[in-house]
């Protein structure tokens, strides 16, 4: 069977010959799935795709007309994909709903202590010869108070991190995680308090109508001057602007980003030539106090090894006519 892998990394092709055991056809394709591209999926059954990859009821549409009946997203995310088209066109829409929550979590614990510890600044001093400690006296996470928004399995792992420091942890999800109910150094919360009490807040939320926005002009207001917000969920959990404006007043000590709501068409390539540049992302990045990295966070040997597992198993439940487990739709 032909499959068009679409958005496809160099990193990510060993991995998946790795789990072609059924010697499909892969077709390995290093540009988004888009207009000018979708021809390519003809004669495929089975497209994957990556979050990059914008998949509106057009595109949906047009894969249709050519016979596409499946589409496997390479993301636990679903919010580049127009579900309710594809309930419309009959289409099959599988995701990995997990490839390694530690990754994740791991590189929100990363995150917190590059803001802590002022390692870019630290970094960019270094670079320049210069080992001055004066202006880098950082902060310890231990006996900090931290606030975990959504408490799946990532947000699980997490908790038992900033756990591990020696940190208070707060919990905010609109659907408890059993796992965490009964621990006493945990507890689940209202969001004003997550906010008002919170000295690092990590957003671990699917982006979905209720949890746009999540941290906009009000939220920032009501967290602490010297708190740090860390978004390695979806870029729209949060008003970018209004917080590149709290960090200017100096509302909000520091910023980690892995996701950005505006980085379709900027991450994961390499526009360091580019003559056009994303204002409000430059002016986040040039600022000591905030670290950005370029969607990431699933970046690992093991993650990519699951991620690659997970999609091609989904697609062998496809060929063979099976029940496939990781389906999602709109309803």
């Amino acid at each position: 069977m032909k499959i068009a892998i679409y958005s496809c990394h160099e990193f990510e092709k060993k991995y998946l010959k790795a789990e072609n055991m059924d010697g499909h056809e892969l077709i390995f394709i290093a540009e988004t799935l888009n207009r000018t591209t979708i021809d390519r999926a003809n004669g495929c059954e089975v497209v994957s795709i990556f979050s990059s990859d914008k998949t509106d009821k057009e595109i949906l549409k047009k894969l249709n007309q050519i016979g596409v009946e499946l589409i496997a997203t390479r993301s636990a995310g679903t919010d580049h994909i127009d579900l309710k088209a594809a309930d419309e066109f009959d289409m099959k829409i599988a995701n990995v709903p997990e490839y390694s929550p530690h990754a994740i979590a791991e590189h929100c614990i990363a995150l917190s202590l590059a803001l802590y510890r002022k390692l870019k600044p630290s970094f960019n001093r270094i670079g320049k010869y210069n080992f001055s400690l004066e202006g880098h006296v950082g902060r310890e996470i231990h006996t900090k108070t931290v606030g975990i928004c959504g408490t799946g399995d990532i947000g699980e792992v997490l908790v038992n991190l900033f756990h591990g420091f020696g940190a208070k942890v707060l919990l905010f999800d609109e659907k408890k995680n059993p796992n965490l109910t009964d621990k006493d150094w945990a507890k689940y919360v209202k969001k004003e308090t997550i906010l008002g009490e919170c000295d690092i807040i990590s957003l671990n939320l699917p982006l979905n109508e209720d949890t746009k926005g999540f941290i906009s002009d009000n939220e920032l207001k009501a967290m602490k001057d010297t708190a740090i917000l860390i978004n390695t969920g979806r870029g729209g959990l949060v008003n970018t602007e209004e917080v590149y404006n709290a960090l200017r007043n100096r509302k909000l000590a520091g910023f980690g980003m892995d996701v950005y709501e505006n980085e379709k068409g900027i991450f994961y390539k390499d526009l360091s030539d580019s003559t056009s540049k994303d204002d409000l992302l430059i002016s986040l990045i040039e600022m000591d106090n905030v670290v950005v990295t370029a969607h990431q966070t699933f970046l690992t040997d093991t993650a990519l090894s699951n991620m690659m597992r997970t999609t091609l198993d989904t697609i062998r439940e496809f060929d063979k006519n099976e029940n496939i487990e990781n389906l999602v739709s709109s309803k």
